[in-house]
Protein backbone atom coordinates (compact mmCIF):
# COMPACT_ATOMS: atom_id res chain seq x y z
CA UNK A 1 0.00 0.00 0.00
CA UNK A 2 1.47 3.32 -0.92
CA UNK A 3 1.61 6.56 1.41
CA UNK A 4 -1.10 8.17 -0.41
CA UNK A 5 -3.66 5.28 0.22
CA UNK A 6 -2.07 4.81 3.61
CA UNK A 7 -3.24 8.66 4.52
CA UNK A 8 -6.36 8.32 2.68
CA UNK A 9 -7.29 5.08 5.02
CA UNK A 10 -6.26 6.93 8.20
CA UNK A 11 -7.93 9.81 7.36
CA UNK A 12 -11.49 7.67 6.81
CA UNK A 13 -10.82 5.87 9.93
CA UNK A 14 -10.03 8.86 12.05
CA UNK A 15 -13.56 10.44 11.17
CA UNK A 16 -15.12 7.88 13.24
CA UNK A 17 -13.02 6.71 15.98
CA UNK A 18 -13.94 7.60 19.53
CA UNK A 19 -11.78 9.84 21.37
CA UNK A 20 -10.91 6.79 23.24
CA UNK A 21 -9.86 4.29 20.44
CA UNK A 22 -7.74 7.48 18.95
CA UNK A 23 -5.57 7.13 22.19
CA UNK A 24 -5.68 3.32 21.96
CA UNK A 25 -4.86 3.83 18.28
CA UNK A 26 -1.82 6.25 19.01
CA UNK A 27 -0.45 4.10 21.86
CA UNK A 28 -0.68 0.91 19.62
CA UNK A 29 1.33 2.60 17.01
CA UNK A 30 4.71 2.90 19.17
CA UNK A 31 5.19 -0.54 18.05
CA UNK A 32 4.73 -0.44 14.17
CA UNK A 33 6.38 2.83 14.80
CA UNK A 34 8.86 3.03 17.71
CA UNK A 35 9.57 6.79 18.34
CA UNK A 36 13.08 6.39 18.16
CA UNK A 37 13.27 5.68 14.95
CA UNK A 38 12.09 9.39 13.51
CA UNK A 39 16.09 9.35 14.58
CA UNK A 40 16.68 7.28 11.54
CA UNK A 41 18.07 9.45 8.59
CA UNK A 42 20.43 8.74 5.24
CA UNK A 43 20.69 10.08 1.97
CA UNK A 44 18.74 7.72 -0.24
CA UNK A 45 21.24 6.12 -3.08
CA UNK A 46 19.10 7.50 -5.52
CA UNK A 47 19.03 10.66 -4.16
CA UNK A 48 18.02 13.78 -6.75
CA UNK A 49 20.52 16.06 -7.46
CA UNK A 50 19.39 19.12 -5.08
CA UNK A 51 20.55 21.64 -7.97
CA UNK A 52 17.96 19.76 -10.43
CA UNK A 53 15.18 19.76 -8.41
CA UNK A 54 15.55 23.52 -8.16
CA UNK A 55 15.84 23.71 -11.92
CA UNK A 56 12.92 22.01 -12.12
CA UNK A 57 10.92 24.31 -9.69
CA UNK A 58 12.79 27.25 -11.66
CA UNK A 59 10.63 25.84 -15.13
CA UNK A 60 7.25 27.52 -14.09
CA UNK A 61 8.61 30.75 -12.29
CA UNK A 62 9.46 34.45 -13.98
CA UNK A 63 12.92 33.43 -15.47
CA UNK A 64 14.72 36.93 -15.17
CA UNK A 65 14.27 36.57 -11.23
CA UNK A 66 15.63 33.59 -11.25
CA UNK A 67 19.11 35.03 -10.47
CA UNK A 68 17.38 37.08 -7.64
CA UNK A 69 15.99 34.10 -5.83
CA UNK A 70 19.45 32.32 -6.16
CA UNK A 71 21.08 35.21 -4.88
CA UNK A 72 18.85 35.19 -1.93
CA UNK A 73 19.00 31.43 -1.11
CA UNK A 74 23.36 31.84 -1.22
CA UNK A 75 23.36 34.48 1.71
CA UNK A 76 23.71 31.04 4.20
CA UNK A 77 23.03 27.53 4.95
CA UNK A 78 19.58 28.75 6.48
CA UNK A 79 18.58 31.08 3.58
CA UNK A 80 19.40 27.73 1.35
CA UNK A 81 17.55 26.21 3.78
CA UNK A 82 13.98 28.50 3.38
CA UNK A 83 14.50 28.25 -0.24
CA UNK A 84 14.47 24.47 -0.40
CA UNK A 85 11.56 23.12 0.49
CA UNK A 86 11.31 21.05 -2.58
CA UNK A 87 14.59 18.99 -1.76
CA UNK A 88 13.08 18.06 1.89
CA UNK A 89 10.19 17.29 0.77
CA UNK A 90 11.88 14.83 -1.25
CA UNK A 91 13.91 13.51 1.14
CA UNK A 92 11.02 13.46 4.06
CA UNK A 93 8.67 11.24 1.96
CA UNK A 94 11.31 8.61 2.79
CA UNK A 95 11.03 8.48 6.63
CA UNK A 96 9.08 6.86 9.14
CA UNK A 97 5.55 8.38 9.79
CA UNK A 98 2.43 6.71 11.73
CA UNK A 99 0.43 7.04 9.32
CA UNK A 100 -2.06 10.20 11.12
CA UNK A 101 -2.77 13.06 8.87
CA UNK A 102 -2.81 16.79 9.26
CA UNK A 103 -3.25 19.87 7.11
CA UNK A 104 0.56 20.66 6.82
CA UNK A 105 2.00 24.10 6.28
CA UNK A 106 4.50 22.24 3.92
CA UNK A 107 7.72 24.95 4.60
CA UNK A 108 7.16 24.99 8.58
CA UNK A 109 10.60 26.69 9.17
CA UNK A 110 11.09 28.73 12.20
CA UNK A 111 11.28 31.74 9.70
CA UNK A 112 7.47 31.70 8.96
CA UNK A 113 6.39 31.86 12.36
CA UNK A 114 5.40 35.40 13.43
CA UNK A 115 3.17 37.80 14.34
CA UNK A 116 -0.14 39.65 12.63
CA UNK A 117 -3.15 41.47 13.53
CA UNK A 118 -6.02 39.08 14.29
CA UNK A 119 -10.05 40.87 12.83
CA UNK A 120 -10.30 41.58 16.14
CA UNK A 121 -6.88 43.62 16.16
CA UNK A 122 -5.53 41.74 18.47
CA UNK A 123 -1.77 40.91 17.48
CA UNK A 124 -0.96 36.76 17.57
CA UNK A 125 1.50 34.68 16.79
CA UNK A 126 1.24 32.37 14.28
CA UNK A 127 2.31 30.21 11.14
CA UNK A 128 2.44 33.41 8.58
CA UNK A 129 2.87 31.25 5.12
CA UNK A 130 1.14 28.58 3.42
CA UNK A 131 2.53 28.52 -0.20
CA UNK A 132 2.91 24.37 0.02
CA UNK A 133 -0.11 23.58 2.48
CA UNK A 134 -1.20 20.10 1.92
CA UNK A 135 -2.78 17.24 3.77
CA UNK A 136 0.03 15.18 4.52
CA UNK A 137 1.91 13.58 7.81
CA UNK A 138 2.18 15.28 10.46
CA UNK A 139 5.71 14.31 11.38
CA UNK A 140 7.11 16.29 8.25
CA UNK A 141 6.23 19.41 9.25
CA UNK A 142 7.46 18.75 12.73
CA UNK A 143 10.92 17.72 11.48
CA UNK A 144 11.01 20.69 9.02
CA UNK A 145 10.66 22.94 11.53
CA UNK A 146 12.99 21.03 14.31
CA UNK A 147 15.81 20.99 11.33
CA UNK A 148 15.28 24.81 10.87
CA UNK A 149 15.88 25.83 14.71
CA UNK A 150 19.16 23.48 14.72
CA UNK A 151 20.08 25.64 10.80
CA UNK A 152 19.59 29.01 12.97
CA UNK A 153 21.51 28.05 15.71
CA UNK A 154 24.22 26.84 13.62
CA UNK A 155 24.32 30.06 11.40
CA UNK A 156 24.17 32.04 14.45
CA UNK A 157 27.29 30.71 15.63
CA UNK A 158 25.70 28.66 19.07
CA UNK A 159 27.49 25.60 20.37
CA UNK A 160 26.21 22.06 19.92
CA UNK A 161 24.59 21.91 23.15
CA UNK A 162 22.98 24.83 22.96
CA UNK A 163 21.14 24.46 19.37
CA UNK A 164 20.44 20.96 21.18
CA UNK A 165 18.67 22.34 23.67
CA UNK A 166 16.65 24.88 21.66
CA UNK A 167 15.32 22.05 19.29
CA UNK A 168 14.51 19.87 22.31
CA UNK A 169 12.46 22.50 23.73
CA UNK A 170 10.97 23.08 19.86
CA UNK A 171 9.81 19.49 20.21
CA UNK A 172 8.85 19.36 23.87
CA UNK A 173 6.95 22.34 22.88
CA UNK A 174 4.97 20.40 20.08
CA UNK A 175 4.56 17.44 22.15
CA UNK A 176 3.11 19.22 25.63
CA UNK A 177 1.17 21.48 23.55
CA UNK A 178 -0.35 18.46 21.79
CA UNK A 179 -1.11 16.64 24.82
CA UNK A 180 -2.65 20.06 26.30
CA UNK A 181 -5.08 20.26 23.22
CA UNK A 182 -6.08 16.60 23.41
CA UNK A 183 -7.70 17.33 27.12
CA UNK A 184 -9.89 20.31 25.18
CA UNK A 185 -12.89 20.18 24.09
CA UNK A 186 -13.21 20.84 19.90
CA UNK A 187 -13.91 24.21 20.11
CA UNK A 188 -11.90 25.45 22.72
CA UNK A 189 -8.60 24.30 20.47
CA UNK A 190 -10.15 26.01 17.85
CA UNK A 191 -10.83 29.27 19.96
CA UNK A 192 -7.12 28.67 21.20
CA UNK A 193 -4.54 31.26 20.47
CA UNK A 194 -1.05 32.76 21.57
CA UNK A 195 -1.33 36.38 22.14
CA UNK A 196 1.49 38.90 22.53
CA UNK A 197 0.51 38.98 26.22
CA UNK A 198 0.80 35.52 26.62
CA UNK A 199 4.45 35.60 24.23
CA UNK A 200 5.96 38.25 27.06
CA UNK A 201 4.66 35.81 29.48
CA UNK A 202 6.41 32.93 27.81
CA UNK A 203 10.01 35.18 27.35
CA UNK A 204 10.02 36.34 30.86
CA UNK A 205 8.98 32.67 32.46
CA UNK A 206 11.75 31.05 30.18
CA UNK A 207 14.21 33.70 31.08
CA UNK A 208 13.86 33.96 34.70
CA UNK A 209 14.55 29.94 34.49
CA UNK A 210 17.51 30.31 32.85
CA UNK A 211 18.54 32.89 34.70
CA UNK A 212 18.03 30.96 37.98
CA UNK A 213 19.93 27.95 36.69
CA UNK A 214 22.89 29.87 35.50
CA UNK A 215 22.95 31.72 38.90
CA UNK A 216 22.88 28.45 40.74
CA UNK A 217 25.67 27.14 38.78
CA UNK A 218 27.55 29.94 39.09
CA UNK A 219 27.23 30.41 42.89
CA UNK A 220 26.90 26.55 43.78
CA UNK A 221 30.70 25.97 44.99
CA UNK A 222 31.11 29.45 46.63
CA UNK A 223 29.84 30.42 50.64
CA UNK A 224 27.57 32.89 50.96
CA UNK A 225 25.00 33.71 53.28
CA UNK A 226 21.08 33.97 52.04
CA UNK A 227 21.02 37.43 52.23
CA UNK A 228 23.52 37.79 49.22
CA UNK A 229 22.49 34.66 47.36
CA UNK A 230 18.69 36.70 47.37
CA UNK A 231 20.20 40.01 46.14
CA UNK A 232 22.56 38.04 43.10
CA UNK A 233 20.06 36.50 41.86
CA UNK A 234 17.48 38.88 41.77
CA UNK A 235 20.27 41.31 39.81
CA UNK A 236 20.71 38.17 37.28
CA UNK A 237 17.13 37.82 36.54
CA UNK A 238 16.34 41.18 35.97
CA UNK A 239 18.68 41.77 33.63
CA UNK A 240 18.12 39.57 31.16
CA UNK A 241 14.44 39.90 31.79
CA UNK A 242 14.31 43.32 31.36
CA UNK A 243 16.55 42.93 27.82
CA UNK A 244 14.28 40.54 26.69
CA UNK A 245 11.07 42.29 27.31
CA UNK A 246 12.31 45.25 25.83
CA UNK A 247 13.52 43.30 22.34
CA UNK A 248 10.01 41.54 22.14
CA UNK A 249 7.74 44.95 22.77
CA UNK A 250 10.05 45.95 20.05
CA UNK A 251 9.51 43.91 17.53
CA UNK A 252 5.79 43.86 18.58
CA UNK A 253 5.77 47.42 17.83
CA UNK A 254 7.36 47.29 15.07
CA UNK A 255 4.57 44.57 13.79
CA UNK A 256 1.61 46.94 14.88
CA UNK A 257 2.99 49.97 12.92
CA UNK A 258 3.14 48.03 9.73
CA UNK A 259 0.26 48.72 8.06
CA UNK A 260 -1.67 49.82 4.72
CA UNK A 261 -1.02 53.41 5.87
CA UNK A 262 2.75 52.60 6.28
CA UNK A 263 3.02 50.24 2.99
CA UNK A 264 1.91 53.90 1.52
CA UNK A 265 4.15 55.80 3.26
CA UNK A 266 7.01 53.55 1.94
CA UNK A 267 6.22 52.92 -1.41
CA UNK A 268 4.49 55.53 -2.94
CA UNK A 269 4.92 58.90 -3.92
CA UNK A 270 2.68 61.84 -5.52
CA UNK A 271 3.32 62.29 -9.02
CA UNK A 272 0.59 65.02 -10.71
CA UNK A 273 -1.08 65.36 -8.19
CA UNK A 274 -1.54 61.43 -8.31
CA UNK A 275 -0.39 58.51 -5.96
CA UNK A 276 1.93 55.83 -7.34
CA UNK A 277 4.02 53.40 -6.50
CA UNK A 278 8.11 54.11 -6.34
CA UNK A 279 9.64 51.94 -8.60
CA UNK A 280 12.80 49.49 -7.44
CA UNK A 281 13.79 47.39 -9.94
CA UNK A 282 13.79 44.03 -9.84
CA UNK A 283 12.50 44.32 -6.84
CA UNK A 284 9.36 46.65 -7.51
CA UNK A 285 7.86 47.40 -10.84
CA UNK A 286 4.67 49.28 -11.52
CA UNK A 287 2.64 47.79 -14.45
CA UNK A 288 3.49 51.49 -16.13
CA UNK A 289 6.61 50.31 -16.89
CA UNK A 290 5.88 46.42 -17.55
CA UNK A 291 3.86 47.75 -20.33
CA UNK A 292 6.06 50.19 -21.58
CA UNK A 293 8.85 47.44 -21.76
CA UNK A 294 6.40 45.43 -23.46
CA UNK A 295 3.97 47.23 -25.25
CA UNK A 296 5.27 50.55 -26.02
CA UNK A 297 5.73 53.87 -24.04
CA UNK A 298 2.31 55.24 -25.89
CA UNK A 299 0.35 52.51 -24.68
CA UNK A 300 1.93 53.24 -20.93
CA UNK A 301 1.23 56.92 -20.92
CA UNK A 302 -2.65 55.63 -21.78
CA UNK A 303 -2.86 53.63 -18.73
CA UNK A 304 -4.66 56.32 -16.53
CA UNK A 305 -6.06 55.50 -13.12
CA UNK A 306 -9.04 55.05 -14.66
CA UNK A 307 -7.76 52.13 -16.62
CA UNK A 308 -5.96 50.85 -13.58
CA UNK A 309 -9.69 50.88 -12.20
CA UNK A 310 -11.28 48.82 -14.78
CA UNK A 311 -8.44 46.26 -14.60
CA UNK A 312 -8.54 45.70 -10.69
CA UNK A 313 -12.55 45.41 -11.57
CA UNK A 314 -11.80 42.64 -13.74
CA UNK A 315 -9.13 40.74 -12.04
CA UNK A 316 -10.75 41.24 -8.45
CA UNK A 317 -14.34 39.59 -9.55
CA UNK A 318 -13.22 36.25 -8.89
CA UNK A 319 -11.55 37.36 -5.40
CA UNK A 320 -14.81 39.31 -4.47
CA UNK A 321 -17.10 36.19 -5.41
CA UNK A 322 -14.75 34.08 -2.58
CA UNK A 323 -15.43 36.52 0.30
CA UNK A 324 -18.47 36.80 2.72
CA UNK A 325 -20.84 39.67 1.15
CA UNK A 326 -20.25 41.99 4.09
CA UNK A 327 -16.45 42.04 3.35
CA UNK A 328 -17.36 42.62 -0.62
CA UNK A 329 -19.13 45.40 0.64
CA UNK A 330 -15.77 46.66 2.37
CA UNK A 331 -14.04 45.92 -1.09
CA UNK A 332 -16.06 47.57 -3.32
CA UNK A 333 -15.78 50.43 -0.93
CA UNK A 334 -12.18 51.30 -2.58
CA UNK A 335 -10.84 52.01 -5.71
CA UNK A 336 -7.27 50.71 -7.08
CA UNK A 337 -5.08 53.62 -7.94
CA UNK A 338 -2.51 51.71 -9.16
CA UNK A 339 -0.56 48.50 -9.50
CA UNK A 340 2.77 46.99 -9.21
CA UNK A 341 5.16 43.48 -9.44
CA UNK A 342 6.56 42.76 -6.28
CA UNK A 343 9.52 40.50 -5.38
CA UNK A 344 8.64 38.86 -1.71
CA UNK A 345 10.33 36.33 0.05
CA UNK A 346 13.53 33.99 -0.75
CA UNK A 347 11.87 30.51 -1.49
CA UNK A 348 8.87 32.36 -3.29
CA UNK A 349 11.31 34.85 -5.34
CA UNK A 350 9.89 34.25 -9.12
CA UNK A 351 6.55 33.55 -8.31
CA UNK A 352 4.28 36.03 -10.08
CA UNK A 353 2.91 38.90 -6.80
CA UNK A 354 1.50 41.63 -7.24
CA UNK A 355 0.56 44.64 -4.94
CA UNK A 356 -2.70 46.74 -5.47
CA UNK A 357 -2.33 50.86 -4.07
CA UNK A 358 -6.37 50.82 -3.16
CA UNK A 359 -8.08 54.57 -2.09
CA UNK A 360 -11.05 54.36 0.73
CA UNK A 361 -12.88 57.50 1.34
CA UNK A 362 -10.12 59.86 0.72
CA UNK A 363 -6.25 59.81 0.59
CA UNK A 364 -5.64 58.93 4.19
CA UNK A 365 -8.07 55.96 4.09
CA UNK A 366 -5.31 53.50 2.09
CA UNK A 367 -5.72 49.61 1.76
CA UNK A 368 -2.65 47.78 0.03
CA UNK A 369 -3.66 44.55 -1.55
CA UNK A 370 -0.82 41.61 -2.16
CA UNK A 371 -1.83 39.53 -5.30
CA UNK A 372 0.55 36.44 -4.93
CA UNK A 373 0.59 33.47 -7.16
CA UNK A 374 -0.01 29.99 -6.17
CA UNK A 375 1.71 26.89 -7.68
CA UNK A 376 1.38 23.66 -6.94
CA UNK A 377 2.54 22.38 -3.48
CA UNK A 378 6.09 21.03 -3.23
CA UNK A 379 4.20 17.95 -1.49
CA UNK A 380 2.03 16.82 -4.49
CA UNK A 381 4.37 14.38 -6.08
CA UNK A 382 4.83 12.48 -2.74
CA UNK A 383 1.43 13.23 -0.83
CA UNK A 384 -0.83 13.12 -3.67
CA UNK A 385 -2.56 16.33 -5.47
CA UNK A 386 -5.28 18.64 -3.45
CA UNK A 387 -8.59 18.56 -3.48
CA UNK A 388 -8.78 21.75 -4.99
CA UNK A 389 -8.01 22.31 -8.59
CA UNK A 390 -6.89 26.17 -7.82
CA UNK A 391 -4.15 26.28 -5.46
CA UNK A 392 -5.06 30.60 -4.96
CA UNK A 393 -7.78 28.03 -3.21
CA UNK A 394 -5.95 25.07 -1.97
CA UNK A 395 -3.89 27.78 0.44
CA UNK A 396 -6.95 29.76 1.51
CA UNK A 397 -8.62 26.68 2.49
CA UNK A 398 -5.31 25.50 4.44
CA UNK A 399 -4.49 28.64 6.14
CA UNK A 400 -7.90 29.13 7.31
CA UNK A 401 -7.98 26.07 8.71
CA UNK A 402 -4.63 26.35 10.51
CA UNK A 403 -4.31 29.79 12.04
CA UNK A 404 -5.90 30.88 14.72
CA UNK A 405 -7.51 33.98 13.06
CA UNK A 406 -6.84 34.60 9.44
CA UNK A 407 -6.98 37.60 7.25
CA UNK A 408 -10.70 38.83 6.84
CA UNK A 409 -9.96 39.65 3.50
CA UNK A 410 -7.94 36.65 2.52
CA UNK A 411 -9.06 34.73 -0.93
CA UNK A 412 -8.15 33.73 -4.38
CA UNK A 413 -8.83 34.36 -7.91
CA UNK A 414 -7.47 33.37 -11.23
CA UNK A 415 -6.17 35.67 -13.98
CA UNK A 416 -4.73 35.06 -17.61
CA UNK A 417 -0.64 34.70 -18.19
CA UNK A 418 -0.11 37.80 -20.49
CA UNK A 419 1.79 35.70 -22.92
CA UNK A 420 0.32 32.38 -22.98
CA UNK A 421 -3.16 33.30 -21.91
CA UNK A 422 -3.35 30.65 -19.43
CA UNK A 423 -5.01 30.97 -16.37
CA UNK A 424 -2.38 30.84 -13.47
CA UNK A 425 -3.54 30.36 -9.47
CA UNK A 426 -3.11 33.67 -7.22
CA UNK A 427 -4.80 34.05 -3.59
CA UNK A 428 -5.19 37.43 -2.23
CA UNK A 429 -4.51 39.10 1.33
CA UNK A 430 -3.65 42.54 2.80
CA UNK A 431 -0.21 43.34 1.99
CA UNK A 432 0.73 44.22 5.72
CA UNK A 433 -1.67 44.34 8.67
CA UNK A 434 0.37 44.03 11.51
CA UNK A 435 2.97 41.47 10.20
CA UNK A 436 6.23 41.22 11.93
CA UNK A 437 9.10 38.94 11.80
CA UNK A 438 12.06 38.19 14.19
CA UNK A 439 15.17 38.92 13.09
CA UNK A 440 16.44 35.50 13.93
CA UNK A 441 20.00 36.15 12.66
CA UNK A 442 20.17 38.47 16.81
CA UNK A 443 19.02 35.55 19.15
CA UNK A 444 20.76 34.06 21.55
CA UNK A 445 20.66 30.51 23.19
CA UNK A 446 18.23 31.38 25.36
CA UNK A 447 15.79 33.72 22.84
CA UNK A 448 16.20 30.69 20.41
CA UNK A 449 14.95 28.26 22.90
CA UNK A 450 12.09 30.52 24.28
CA UNK A 451 10.80 31.19 20.25
CA UNK A 452 11.74 27.46 18.97
CA UNK A 453 9.26 26.26 21.88
CA UNK A 454 6.40 29.02 20.97
CA UNK A 455 6.92 27.82 17.45
CA UNK A 456 6.81 24.03 18.64
CA UNK A 457 3.24 24.89 20.12
CA UNK A 458 1.84 27.07 17.60
CA UNK A 459 2.79 23.91 15.22
CA UNK A 460 0.84 21.65 17.39
CA UNK A 461 -1.95 24.02 17.77
CA UNK A 462 -2.63 23.88 13.64
CA UNK A 463 -2.08 20.00 13.42
CA UNK A 464 -4.88 19.67 16.86
CA UNK A 465 -7.50 21.61 14.18
CA UNK A 466 -7.23 19.76 11.29
CA UNK A 467 -6.17 16.12 12.61
CA UNK A 468 -6.76 13.13 15.94
CA UNK A 469 -5.26 15.14 18.14
CA UNK A 470 -6.24 12.29 20.65
CA UNK A 471 -4.25 9.39 18.83
CA UNK A 472 -0.91 12.18 18.22
CA UNK A 473 -1.04 13.12 21.85
CA UNK A 474 -1.14 9.80 22.96
CA UNK A 475 1.42 8.47 20.67
CA UNK A 476 3.81 11.27 21.19
CA UNK A 477 3.64 10.12 25.19
CA UNK A 478 4.54 11.78 28.96
CA UNK A 479 8.86 11.06 28.10
CA UNK A 480 10.84 13.23 26.14
CA UNK A 481 12.06 10.31 23.62
CA UNK A 482 9.98 11.86 20.32
CA UNK A 483 12.11 14.86 21.24
CA UNK A 484 15.53 13.25 21.59
CA UNK A 485 14.78 11.69 18.68
CA UNK A 486 13.72 14.28 16.77
CA UNK A 487 16.71 16.19 17.79
CA UNK A 488 19.15 13.40 16.38
CA UNK A 489 16.94 14.13 12.86
CA UNK A 490 17.21 17.43 12.75
CA UNK A 491 21.51 17.67 13.64
CA UNK A 492 21.68 14.91 10.78
CA UNK A 493 19.66 16.99 8.21
CA UNK A 494 21.64 20.08 8.72
CA UNK A 495 24.36 18.17 8.17
CA UNK A 496 22.75 17.11 4.59
CA UNK A 497 21.89 20.76 4.01
CA UNK A 498 25.32 22.24 4.77
CA UNK A 499 26.41 19.73 1.95
CA UNK A 500 23.20 20.15 -0.74
CA UNK A 501 24.33 24.46 0.45
CA UNK A 502 28.24 23.40 -0.56
CA UNK A 503 26.81 21.47 -4.20
CA UNK A 504 23.98 24.55 -4.67
CA UNK A 505 27.58 27.15 -4.43
CA UNK A 506 29.34 25.47 -6.89
CA UNK A 507 26.59 24.98 -9.46
CA UNK A 508 26.15 28.97 -9.26
CA UNK A 509 29.72 29.21 -9.92
CA UNK A 510 30.11 27.11 -12.78
CA UNK A 511 26.87 28.88 -14.38
CA UNK A 512 25.25 25.50 -13.88
CA UNK A 513 21.87 27.26 -12.25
Amino acid sequence: MTLRDRLKDALSLADTMSKEESTAKGKGLRASVPRGDHALWAPALDRPDPVQLLREQGDSRVQALLPLRYERMSASAFTFYRGGALIMASDLADTPVTGIQVQLCGDAHISNFGLFSSPERRTVFDINDFDETLPGPWEWDVKRLAASVEICGRDNGLAKEQRKAAVLACVQGYREGMRAFADKGNLDVWYAHLDVDTLREKVVANMKSASAKKGAAETSDKKTDAKSHAKTDTARASGPNAAAVKATNKVIDKAKAKNSARAIQKMTEVVDGKLRIISDPPVIVPLRELIAENMGEDRAEKFDEAAIERLMHAVLAEYRSTLAPDKRRLIDSYTAVDVAHKVVGVGSVGTRAWIVVMRGADEEDPLVLQIKEAQASVLERFAGKSEYKKHGQRVVAGQRAMQSASDMLLGWCSIPDANTRKKKHYYVRQLWDGKGSIDLSKLDSEQLKTLSKACGWTLAHAHARTGDRFAIAAYLGKSDKFDKAIAQFASKYADQNELDYARFMQALEADEI
